[in-house]
């Protein structure tokens, strides 16, 4: 087992190309694991709540509606109304966040790479504040544009500035350089966060329920126009990051080297930004900073399959999916029947393993 420690370009190209380190078998066994896992939890996240549920009666609604038979009204409502868009949104949001992390650390070629540590997340959070605050610009509006037809667009081009920013900061001659990446991300969220204090000074008492959600990070205003609004911006982003994976892959060599095997670096690039600044926009319009899982997910998996990414990506999306929605049972179950914001529970997980992470890479820890 290769620890990031001993990693490098070569041997991931190494690994990615020779026969000797070929783990495809292990990875496709792996992926059709995780998608049955998949079903499981998005089971398991239609029974939770606050309203008890059995996997029988979720099932059982679920077959009469197919069937166009009568279902128990409460149950309807509690499954289709309120639960099943919270899930598709978690799995949507999951796969997101974690494949946006893949893509990222395959750019800078750094397993500490992550939207939400390096000042993506914020940079899309206070684009989608600004409109919250100071309310949808005067000709989009004049167009009969709404904040919630604004907001995904404005996550996005807050998340696509802060991607082209931090390339641009840390990346020298073709090498990024891990310290400058790390603080710029910092300088970033820090200047975010100010902004955002400026936001919440002049926000009203409802603004600042709303600027508390952005935040903190939460599923729980999940509704189906949501899932309909981050659909056109998040499918896209995952097709197109699996359409990169040859060219990810070739980044892991350096960009001269990538460029000498015939692979375009600077287009390579570009659609490398803008698919991370579209899933992750998207995905904090509608759920607000969810930390941690852009980092955990592709580090886990690279060590189980290796850092491939016509196979880590599809992996990263499935288990990206499945940690969102035991996350988002834990933050509804944990304190019922209020509820935690599931950003908070995802620090709590990924916090600790940021830090062995960075022990590792230190030497100070050997497991």
């Amino acid at each position: 087992m290769i620890s990031w420690r001993e990693f490098n370009p070569a041997m991931a190209w190494a690994l990615v190309r020779s026969p000797h380190g070929d783990r495809s078998s292990r990875a496709l066994l792996v992926i059709g694991v995780l998608a049955v896992l998949l079903g499981v939890t998005s089971i398991s996240s239609l029974t939770a709540g606050a309203v008890n549920l059995t996997t029988g009666d979720v099932f059982k609604t679920l077959s009469s509606a197919l069937r166009g038979g009568e279902t128990d009204q409460t149950a309807s409502l509690v499954v289709f109304g309120i639960r099943a868009p919270r899930t598709v949104l978690g799995i949507l949001v999951g796969a997101s966040l974690a494949v946006s992390g893949a893509v990222m650390q395959s750019l800078f070629r750094n397993p500490l790479a992550d939207p939400g540590l390096v000042g993506v997340s914020s940079g899309a959070a206070l684009a989608a504040m600004t409109v919250i605050v100071l309310g949808v610009p005067a000709p989009l509006m004049a167009l009969g544009a709404t904040v919630f037809d604004v907001l995904p667009l404005a996550a996005f081009a807050g998340a696509l500035l802060t991607t082209f920013t931090l390339y641009r900061i840390a990346t020298r001659s073709g090498r990024t350089s891990t310290a400058t990446m790390l603080l710029a991300g910092i300088a970033i969220a820090a200047l975010a966060g100010a902004s955002t204090g400026v936001l919440v000074f002049i926000a009203d008492d409802q603004q600042l329920r709303d600027l508390t959600f952005w935040n903190l990070g939460s599923l729980a205003g999940a509704t189906w126009p949501k899932v309909a609004a981050i659909v056109p911006f998040v499918l896209p982003a995952l097709v197109s990051a699996g359409l990169m994976a040859h060219g990810l892959n070739g980044l892991l060599m350096g960009e001269a080297q990538a460029f000498q095997t015939g692979i375009n670096v600077q287009r390579v690039k570009l659609l490398a930004m803008i698919m991370v600044a579209l899933a992750v926009g998207a995905s904090v319009a509608v759920s607000g900073v969810i930390g941690f899982v852009g980092i955990v997910v592709p580090h886990i998996l690279r060590l189980l399959i290796g850092p491939d990414n016509r196979y880590l990506l599809p992996a990263c999306a499935l288990t990206g999916a499945n940690l969102m929605l035991v996350a988002d049972i834990i933050s509804r179950t944990i304190v019922a029947p209020a509820e935690l914001p599931i950003g908070i529970v995802t620090a709590l997980l990924g916090g600790p393993f940021f830090l062995y992470l960075l022990l590792r890479q230190k030497g100070l820890v050997d497991v």
